[in-house]
């Protein structure tokens, strides 16, 4: 039997922010251009395969608050450092689909029917980042949190999510922290891969999260992904509690 989702159960994180609260839908869609290579005496016309794209379109409703809709849309058009952007499929559970992306605002709209609630619409156009030597435009993965608080004294080593077999050609992983209350030290997260499930080694090392701070990040690696995923976090802070999103997509 066929497993389905329902979008009731998707999440849109952007940069350090939990935005799925303002949204009513999200589309992303992957395409990939072709030249054509018709030569003189053909009877069929040939093409060759050309550049990968991506677009990611959001639409909900507009909210005037701090770190709202409205404030952290309006701020993305035009900017010049480009979002780190997860779009949770299904629910919020390690092994749940995920799209990761690190994507430009093209466009924002704002709609003020008389009758009705205000609405927003924003699209992303997909860019690869050669800082982080990302080599895609938007990638479908795995989420490896759930998303959750975890008190300090809880974190360690989370779920892992099996891949069935190894992949070869690297991948990117994203995290979101939209809520951060830990103090008196950094917080170190990680995606750690494995053969066996058994003995793990680091895969991607995040830049420590600061006491108290909300941030993001995206990383990509190179070679050998393992069959096996899981994120892991540590802390030297004493007290309080952490949010973290992570979403890794192979290539």
């Amino acid at each position: 039997m066929p497993t389905f989702i329902h979008g009731k159960d998707t999440a849109v994180y952007i940069d350090e922010f939990d935005l799925s609260s303002y949204f009513t839908s999200a589309d992303t869609s992957i395409n990939n251009s072709i030249a054509e290579t018709t030569a003189y005496g053909a009877t069929d016309a040939s093409f060759i395969m050309g550049i990968r794209s991506g677009t990611l379109s959001l639409s909900g409703m507009w909210a005037g608050d701090t770190d709202g809709s409205d404030e952290e849309l309006q701020a993305l058009l035009g900017n010049a450092t480009t979002p780190v952007i997860t779009v949770r499929e299904g629910s919020a559970s390690i092994g749940s689909g995920a799209i990761v992306a690190q994507a430009n605002e093209t466009s924002y709209a704002i709609s003020s029917p008389v009758a009705d609630v205000s609405t927003v619409t924003a699209d992303f156009e997909c860019s690869t980042n050669n800082t982080t030597n990302l080599t895609f435009a938007l990638a479908s993965g795995v989420q490896l949190t759930a998303g959750a608080s975890i008190a300090h004294g809880s974190l360690g080593n989370l779920s892992s999510v099996d891949n069935s077999a190894s992949s070869a050609n690297g991948g990117a992983g994203t995290l979101h922290v939209p809520t951060n209350t830990i103090s008196g030290g950094v917080t170190t997260i990680k995606i750690q891969h494995s053969a066996n499930n058994s003995t793990w080694a680091d895969l991607i090392t995040f830049t420590n999260v600061s006491a108290s701070t909300k941030t993001s990040e995206i990383k990509a690696v190179s070679g050998t992904v393992n069959r096996y995923l899981r994120a892991t976090a540590s802390t030297a802070g004493s007290s309080g509690s952490i949010t973290f999103m992570i979403a890794f997509a192979r290539f």
